[in-house]
C-alpha cells in the first residue's frame, strides 16, 4: 500500500513538472510562463516532496521534508511575483520612454 500511494504522488509530481515544462516552451509571453512554471514547479515539487516523506516513513528526515515543502510553499510564488513584476515595471518604463 506504501508503494502505491508513494507511485500516485511521485507520477502526479511528475504530471506536472511535464506540464509546467511544455508551459515554458508553448505559452507566447514571459508572464503567462512564469505563471506555468510557478504554479506547476511548486506543485510537482510538493508531490514528490510527499512521496519521498511516504518512502522514508515518520522519522527525522520527514520532518526535514515537511520544512522544505513549507520553505519552498513560501518561496516559489513570491520569487515568481518579484520576477513578473519586475518584468512588468520594465515594459512600463519601457513605453514611457518612447
Amino acid at each position: 500500500m506504501k508503494m502505491i500511494l508513494m507511485t500516485i504522488f511521485m507520477l502526479g509530481g511528475l504530471f506536472f513538472f511535464t506540464v509546467g515544462t511544455i508551459g515554458i516552451l508553448r505559452f507566447p509571453d514571459l508572464f503567462t510562463r512564469a505563471h506555468s512554471a510557478a504554479k506547476c514547479d511548486t506543485l510537482g515539487a510538493v508531490l514528490c516532496l510527499i512521496a519521498l516523506m511516504i518512502y522514508s516513513g515518520l522519522n527525522f528526515t520527514s520532518l526535514k521534508l515537511l520544512l522544505v515543502i513549507a520553505f519552498l510553499w513560501i518561496t516559489n510564488p513570491t520569487a515568481t511575483h518579484l520576477i513578473s513584476k519586475a518584468a512588468f515595471m520594465k515594459e512600463k518604463n519601457k513605453k514611457i520612454m518612447e
